[in-house]
């Protein structure tokens, strides 16, 4: 046996030494078996249970299309960085090169994460393009991290703004169609599993436990060239006449789509610091107004249903106004005897206002209900308003007069043209929509189609030289249409020097396929009528509409005529 120091070591002592070791030695392997055989289960489930987190995995919302597939309103991917502020503040000197990343001032950040030191999710900045958010995430700083969401943008910005709407930071729609159609449109998020480190950063990703489903996309029958082609033209058309606001809409006869609805003032959703109140209304279905001498027609057919008047019939309007009770209807002058195209032509108050009287009480109002005044028009758009039509037991004899010429009831953009489309449409009326159809409805008869046709033919000499709106016909097509001038009302009456200037028409006459209304909001400039105003922008953009639908025309010279012009303008 070895010695220690000269002295001998005791046999027994080693040994007890090494099985002390030999036994220390088969514990471990013992547990070591333990863990990786017996146990690893469970072990493998309590570090899951540690370190496994379900994240939620965003799903991107639906896109808004235009009739023919461009898109309108589109998700773009983003991110947002968020933190654990007790674990930032752990490391304050990360706190400064993270402020310069966000773009906040690091002494607001600091108060800002200390004042939220107690929770354990806190977003620092929504909304980043996912480079600037690479570039944090580069920092390496313990308790930031990001999450994919999405950002809403619209490639028409204000075109289509107070249509479309808009969508708030966490992609749920505010306003307009993204409100109306939000359960079509809103995607729903999945979850997944994930493996964070001590430091909370993600090593690992698992599988979905439930994926996410992306919103469905919504085709409008909106056409984007239209809608492009109308907003420049109204916006155009405001500005010149000084007006407060202006509202457009083109609808085909055939479905009853809404090819555009354009309104001023207008905001780019695009830039939520600048949106307002009055930037986001869609003022053609929630602004109401009298509409004026446009509803003439409208008169002039219950006439001609109740078979008390043909176009031929005279109506004497001398002497240029009209004593009802103790009031007076009064025209622009005195328009003497004139026939009932002449009525419609001249747009005399006292020549309308004679044929309504002489109709049964029911006939005028019956005739509105028909057409959809004074209840919604049934597009698919939140927040409209329906205008008003009272019933006819509670008219005056002069209120039947006024009733006649506009005054009195009040209707929004989108339901004149609606009534518009059922003279178009032979009398045919169909709801009007946003969506795009791929069938047309039946529709409900409103009037006879000999009826429409005949007011139609009517109004063809409103624009014609001689009519009051000759500034509202477009080269190669014959166009049908009404002026309005109406006064604003104001408590206790009406202004007499501020005016809704109205134009309402179609075209091609002899076959409608559109229906053009334009309502411009108080013009402040020399020119205020209707055939002025409203007319010029209504012929700009019927004609530009009409050449984009590729309709063709239906009044071209025939040779015979052009060289006839030409021998004429020769001889002068």
């Amino acid at each position: 046996m070895s010695r220690n120091n000269g002295q001998p070591v005791s046999p027994w002592r080693f040994r007890l030494v090494c099985a002390c070791l030999l036994l220390g030695l088969g514990a471990v392997i013992g547990r070591a078996a333990q863990l990786q055989i017996v146990e690893s289960d469970e072990l493998r489930k309590a570090g899951r249970a540690r370190f496994q987190r379900h994240v939620v995995v965003p799903a991107h919302r639906g896109r808004i299309l235009d009739r023919h597939g461009e898109p309108i309103a589109v998700s773009a991917p983003v991110d947002a960085i968020w933190a654990e502020p007790r674990q930032v503040l752990a490391h304050r000197s990360s706190i400064q090169p993270l402020a310069q990343l966000l773009e906040r001032a690091p002494q607001d950040l600091e108060r800002f994460l200390q004042e939220r030191a107690n929770r354990g999710f806190v977003y620092l900045r929504r909304h980043m393009r996912p480079d600037q958010a690479a570039r944090v995430m580069a920092l390496g700083i313990e308790g930031v991290s990001r999450q994919r969401e999405y950002r809403r943008y619209y490639p028409t910005a204000e075109v289509t703004g107070q249509l479309i709407g808009y969508t708030n930071i966490d992609n749920q729609g505010q306003e307009g169609l993204e409100l109306g159609f939000e359960e079509w449109l809103v995607g729903r998020p999945g979850t997944k599993r994930v493996v964070r480190d001590g430091h909370g950063r993600i090593i690992d990703v698992g599988d979905y436990l439930r994926a996410p489903e992306p919103g469905r996309d919504l085709r409008l029958s909106i056409d984007r060239r239209v809608q492009y082609m109308a907003y420049r033209v109204l916006k155009t058309s405001v500005l010149q006449h000084r007006a407060k606001a202006g509202s457009a809409v083109v609808l085909d006869v055939t479905t009853g789509e809404i090819l555009a609805m354009v309104n001023q003032p207008a905001a780019n959703p695009n830039d939520r610091s600048r949106l307002s109140p009055a930037s986001q209304r869609n003022r053609a279905i929630v602004d109401l107004f009298e509409p004026g001498s446009t509803v003439k027609p409208f008169t002039v057919a219950a006439a001609l249903e109740a078979k008390r008047c043909s176009p031929n019939t005279p109506v004497d309007t001398r002497p240029g106004y009209l004593r009802v009770g103790r009031h007076v209807v009064r025209d622009v002058r005195d328009f003497g005897v004139l026939d009932v195209a002449g009525v419609i032509r001249k747009s005399s108050n006292v020549g309308i206002s004679k044929l309504a009287l002489a109709l049964p009480e029911t006939s005028l109002w019956s005739l509105y209900r028909r057409l959809g005044f004074g209840e919604p028009t049934g597009v698919e758009f939140p927040g409209e308003v329906p205008g008003e039509l009272r019933h006819y037991s509670d008219w005056t004899r002069f209120e039947r007069a006024t009733h006649s010429f506009g005054y009195g009831l009040s209707v929004n953009v989108l339901q004149l043209a609606d009534a518009y489309v059922v003279l178009a449409a032979d009398g045919v009326r169909r709801t009007p929509t946003i969506v795009a159809r791929d069938e047309v409805p039946a529709g409900e008869r409103v009037m006879s189609p000999q009826v429409a046709a005949t007011v139609r033919r009517l109004m063809e000499a409103v624009v014609a030289d001689g009519g009051t709106a000759p500034r509202a016909q477009v080269a190669g097509y014959r166009v049908a249409g009404k002026t309005g001038t109406v006064k604003k009302s104001a408590r206790g009456g009406y202004e007499d020097d501020r005016f809704l200037a109205l134009f309402a028409g179609m075209a091609p006459a002899s076959r409608p396929k559109l229906v053009v209304v334009v309502m411009i909001d108080d013009p402040r400039g020399e020119q205020y009528y209707g055939g002025q105003v409203a007319a010029p922008a209504f012929s700009r953009i019927l004609s530009g509409a009409l050449r984009l639908m590729d309709v063709p025309p239906d009044d071209i010279p025939s040779p015979r005529t052009v060289v006839a012009h030409a021998a004429k303008d020769g001889r002068k």
